[in-house]
């Protein structure tokens, strides 16, 4: 048989087993498909939810009474750095890279993301990395257990998983540089034909300026990190008073890096609700342009405020001063965004599927996290509550009831297109109510043992702690079992296509109004190639023309 030649002299037929998913194995481990990429990022990161999870609830099981019930103060130590070092890391970054992978490309209309192997080997880097962390506790001595901040002097005198610590943490650095270049790359070069910056959708928006921020800081903790390994091993003294050195120094390089790291793991969750409010109120979002400058704003005025962490370090006044007014400030472009979310939503056609009610539950309660964040920008107040359960609960609030609702929304909402299959209406409820409900008594009541002065990162407390801590104890667990629940009942069976078959634009109304955008306008399950010829976009609104 001859075969079939284009104008150029090509084969035709060259390029056939491109549009073939390829199976078993390989199709994972050598996957450079960005919906691949994206699930598997998303199933590692789901992983990590449950490891951390696990620890969280062992450092609620010991306080859920005063005195020592089960684990010794060393290893409640390891537990309570580990939890947040595999939450930050491993649980909620890589979670919003899986949905930069999944949604990107479909929003833009572009077939891939621009580097498609460096995104494989992103990904696999975490790999190691998490095995390395966790594997930690096997270590003499057992995981780092300076606190998930790694402050010397502490770090200088943990044993060989300080080393393990400090390596699996340049690897993930190495691994979100790779991913942001791509996700720059893809967005600035890969956009269809028509679709403007200012005709992007949010979620790219909030991604893009996310990507900028992830390359600027993530060498920065890189820094603070190998100086505290060349203390450790090779004899400088950065960190050593001793020697010349300055422990204080390494606060501010970390939270130079950690103030930043902070808003990278919630600008996309803006850019999440940023999607669902207008598809579920029936509107277009209110105040568009103003929602792509307040997220640049607080991107850029989180550089200038990274000493807040700091107040009780003996800083003088005046810079005591500089950083509560700039830490006020960012205020004020977070506001922007929750005035235009409501503002979407007033007098829209609002319904409330389980990706709406994520999105209404997230803009209430990390209302509620911004305005603890403002009590706690306020110097005097915070020398007060400085390391104490206040801080635990402020800052909870803005990243289990910030990132993760966003994250469970962005999950409830595209999910059918990511499965072709619907979830179940009651199964999202019952795990929306429930996570409400435990995930606020576990940590309101923080917000009184913080005022009454109990210190965080303590393995025991005094009897006048004990209610609020019980309390606490039980929400802990009634929130971790809900998301079991969420996988086992609502996750798995959209996976294994049971449930009703998903329309290609499950959340859009008859008379046509509801979620817009290109992810829309391919089938549902998304086919394993889009947009192999790029999508042509009128110049009035981004919808397709042919």
């Amino acid at each position: 048989m001859s075969a079939v030649l284009d104008h150029h002299g090509h084969d035709v037929h060259d390029h056939d087993h491109d549009h073939h998913a390829p199976s078993g194995w390989r199709r994972w481990v050598f996957a450079t498909n960005h919906k691949d990429i994206g699930t598997l990022y998303l199933l590692f990161s789901f992983t990590m939810l449950m490891i951390g999870g696990v620890l969280a609830l062992c450092i609620r099981a010991e306080l859920f009474q005063p005195g020592l019930q089960f684990f010794n103060p060393e290893l409640f130590n390891q537990f309570t750095t580990m939890h947040g070092l595999i939450m930050v890391f491993g649980a909620i970054m890589p979670a919003f890279v899986g949905f930069a992978n999944w949604m990107i490309p479909l929003q833009v209309g572009a077939a891939d993301m621009a580097f498609a192997r460096m995104n494989n080997f992103s990904f696999w880097l975490l790999i190691p990395a998490a095995l390395m962390l966790v594997a930690s506790f096997f270590m003499p001595g057992g995981a780092p257990a300076a606190g998930w901040t790694l402050y010397a002097p502490l770090t200088l005198q943990m044993g060989p998983s300080m080393d393990a610590g400090i390596f699996a943490m340049h690897i993930m650095g190495a691994s979100s540089i790779m991913g942001s270049i791509n996700i720059i790359v893809t967005i600035l070069n890969m956009r269809a034909p028509g679709m403007t910056l200012m005709k992007m959708p949010m979620f790219c928006w909030t991604w893009l300026i996310t990507a900028y921020l992830l390359i600027a800081v993530m060498p920065v903790l890189a820094g603070a990190i190998t100086m505290t390994l060349t203390d450790r091993h090779f004899g400088t003294s950065f960190f050593v008073a001793a020697g010349g050195g300055d422990p204080v120094m390494y606060q501010h390089i970390f939270w130079f890096f950690g103030h930043p790291e902070v808003y990278i793991m919630i600008l996309p969750a803006f850019g999440i609700v940023s999607q669902i409010v207008p598809a579920f109120s029936r509107k277009k979002l209110f105040g568009y342009a103003s929602m792509v400058y307040a997220t640049a704003s607080i991107a850029i005025l989180s550089f200038i405020v990274w000493a807040h962490h700091m107040f009780s370090t003996g800083m003088p006044v005046t810079g005591q001063l500089f950083f509560m007014y700039a830490t006020m400030l960012i205020a004020v472009p977070t506001a922007v965004k929750i005035f235009n979310w409501i503002a979407t939503m007033w007098r829209g056609s609002m319904t409330f599927e389980t990706p709406m009610l994520f999105a209404v539950g997230f803009i209430f309660v990390f209302t509620m996290g911004g305005f603890t964040g403002l009590i706690l920008a306020m110097a005097p107040v915070d020398i007060q509550l400085q390391d104490t359960y206040y801080v635990v609960a402020h800052f909870h609030y803005v990243l289990v009831a910030g990132s993760l609702y966003a994250l469970f929304a962005g999950v409830y909402y595209w999910g059918p297109k990511w499965t072709g299959v619907m979830y179940s209406e009651t199964r999202g409820k019952i795990h929306f109510w429930g996570s409400l409900i435990f995930f606020n008594v576990t940590f309101f009541p923080m917000h009184f043992l913080g005022l009454a002065g109990m210190p965080r990162r303590y393995a025991d407390y005094p009897m006048q702690f004990t209610d609020f801590n019980a309390i606490a104890s039980v929400g802990a667990f009634g929130f971790g079992l809900m998301q079991v629940y969420f996988f086992l009942f609502v996750v798995v069976p959209m996976m294994r296509g049971k449930g009703a078959k998903a329309p290609q634009r499950p959340w859009t109304d008859p008379d046509g109004k509801g979620a817009e955008g290109l992810e829309w306008e391919v089938p549902s399950p998304a086919p394993f190639h889009t947009f192999e010829t790029p999508p042509k976009l009128n110049a009035a609104a981004t919808r397709i023309i042919g």
